[in-house]
């Protein structure tokens, strides 16, 4: 996950390597010396660049926001006005990136939600990130006649977000659905949402 990617600021590596610490050894596992190691950087350089550790936790969920929306984000969102299979389509191809190749993302992304549960003052971090897919997703629904976008935007994230754990760390986290599986789960959900 500390792929060397050319052109990242030593911000990122620090933020990088944080996040692959999170994904390989836990929230335990995240020391400012740890991150130095990771990040292939002197001692001492990820003190220099977040001095607490909260510091360090809130560059981890800045980082992890903008890699997830390079993810996650649809290559093209949806116009609504080409009905459920287009937005079922965006959705599936979102998810099954972010399933196919960027677990430990996932992984990093559930020990920061757990570690927010205890930190009031990384919470606001973590909740002002996750609005950056929410609110999109909120949009869409408005626009795709949705009774009652806030509920569904909910329902919507809430069904993503349980397809994400039961494949990444429940029961089936073997397992990789297909572009076709989750479309049509997509499919089904959005038109128990959309259909009048």
């Amino acid at each position: 996950m500390t792929e060397s990617t050319p052109g990242r600021t030593r911000a990122e590596r620090i933020a990088d390597a944080a996040l692959a610490l999170l994904a390989d050894r836990g929230m335990r596992g995240l020391t400012h010396r740890a991150v130095d190691a990771a990040a292939g950087l002197p001692e001492g350089s990820t003190s220099n660049q977040a001095r607490t550790r909260l510091a360090l936790l809130e560059a981890a969920v800045r980082r992890l926001a903008e890699r997830e929306s390079q993810v996650l984000a649809p290559r093209e969102l949806p116009d609504p006005a080409k009905g459920i299979d287009a937005f079922a389509d965006s959705l599936a191809l979102a998810l099954h990136r972010s399933l196919e190749g960027h677990r430990p993302l996932v992984v990093a992304r559930y020990e920061l939600a757990l570690e927010a549960t205890r930190r009031p003052e990384l919470r606001r971090y973590y909740d002002e990130a996750g609005r950056q897919f929410s609110e999109p997703l909120l949009a869409l629904l408005r626009e795709s006649g949705s009774a009652d976008p806030e509920r569904h935007a909910l329902q919507l994230v809430a069904w993503c977000d349980g397809m994400l754990f039961c494949c990444v760390a429940g029961s089936f986290h073997a397992t990789t659905p297909s572009v076709a599986q989750l479309r049509a789960g997509f499919g089904e959900v959005l038109r128990g949402m959309l259909s009048a």
